[in-house]
């Protein structure tokens, strides 16, 4: 038994003797810095593609309610991408006149005050603000035009300034306007009535929230989409 016991470690020392050792210079298979640092570029990529994925599957899935038609006879036009929007329309004088092109530019919703006038908040939501530009021009007269510089409240159209545009060489030039308030009573109640007639009123405050609500929805899935694109090239 002693004499088995013996060989069988004799052949299992040659055996091992007869394996090449590994060499000293033998680099070693480790992942390079490059490699790393692409893998983990890859999983930070992947991690921010599914959170953009995942906020506009939510957004699509929490889509605001269809605003309602303009205020016949505006045209809306969308400006895709854009932060604000054109309403436009035409008047017919009165008397049989020149007709008037009125413009409505929008912004989205820009401002917020606390839901009282007095600045005490009751807890209730805020009132948005969205700055309103309306231009009343007349085809015949290309560079004049009144422009009312206005506020849209939820339920309120409210002007701020007043001014003229005429001609001055190449490009219309601004004149100095006059802020609303300062005007008095009767001058105030004209510039209301000139605008109501061409339905710049407190419905269309109230159609250019209900826009602007789908309008920001839209432009921040487009948003979103886009970065998606972009990342994904």
């Amino acid at each position: 038994m002693a004499l088995a016991r013996r060989l069988l470690q004799l052949h299992m020392r040659s055996h091992l003797t007869a394996l090449p050792l590994p060499s000293r210079n033998t680099p070693r298979l480790l992942p390079s810095r490059g490699y790393i640092s692409e893998m983990r570029r890859s999983a930070f990529i992947d991690r921010l593609l599914r959170g953009l994925r995942s906020e506009i599957s939510f957004l699509a899935d929490s889509t605001p309610p269809p605003p309602p038609p303009p205020p016949a006879p505006f045209a809306v036009d969308e400006r895709p991408g854009e932060q604000w929007a054109r309403l436009r329309r035409a008047f017919p004088a009165p008397g049989g006149g020149e007709e008037e092109e009125v413009r409505v530019d929008a912004t989205l919703v820009d401002g917020a005050l606390p839901p009282t006038r007095s600045g005490t908040d009751t807890g209730g939501p805020p009132r948005l603000h969205i700055s309103v530009k309306v231009v009343v021009s007349k085809p015949s007269r290309p560079g004049v035009a009144l422009t009312f510089e206005c506020s849209a409240w939820p339920d309120e159209m409210e002007v701020q300034r007043v001014f003229p545009v005429r001609p001055g060489g190449p490009a219309p030039v601004q004149q100095y306007g006059r802020q609303f308030s300062e005007l008095d009573e009767e001058m105030q109640r004209a510039v209301q009535d000139y605008l109501e007639q061409r339905g710049v009123d407190d419905d269309l405050a109230a159609f250019l929230h209900s826009y602007m609500e789908n309008k920001e929805h839209a432009e921040l899935v487009r948003w979103l989409k886009t970065i998606e694109c972009c990342i994904k090239k």
